[in-house]
């Protein structure tokens, strides 16, 4: 679990944890795409990352099985390798945050990816990530 503040606390600091979980986001879906591990990949940035898309892209790298097998038992029918690609990056980066940020509301977990799938996957993507990580949140944060 992290110490960290909430980065959602105030107005301002929102977008700010928006652009860490959109770079998160990219960092995760281009290692997926080219089959590099996440860790590697976020070494040779030239920019690095802030703290809160290192938390949470560690925290994806680390905790990946735990996450994936998770994601298995709470979406019916779906395999994680069957997920679009940026859906299961998406649910991959909120799982974990649902599970180990507990300073960060389980409301704005659940909005900021279903805004990311909205955004960047498709016209479905942002109900099914909406009901996986419904049913996630009520498991890690009873």
């Amino acid at each position: 679990m992290s110490g960290h503040a909430d980065p959602d606390a105030t107005p301002g600091a929102r977008s700010e944890a928006r652009a860490a979980r959109e770079r998160a986001l990219a960092l995760l879906y281009e290692a997926d795409a080219r089959e590099v591990e996440i860790l590697e990949l976020l070494g040779r940035q030239d920019l690095p990352p802030s703290p809160l898309a290192a938390e949470l892209i560690e925290g994806v790298a680390t905790g990946g099985a735990a996450i994936d097998e998770l994601l298995e038992e709470v979406a019916v029918d779906w395999s994680v390798a069957r997920m679009a690609p940026v859906d299961r990056a998406i649910l991959r980066l909120a799982a974990y945050e649902l599970a180990h940020r507990p300073q960060t509301p389980t409301a704005v977990v659940l909005n900021e990816a279903v805004e990311l799938a909205n955004l960047y996957s498709t016209a479905s993507s942002g109900r099914f990530v909406n009901g996986v990580l419904a049913t996630i949140a009520r498991r890690v944060r009873a």
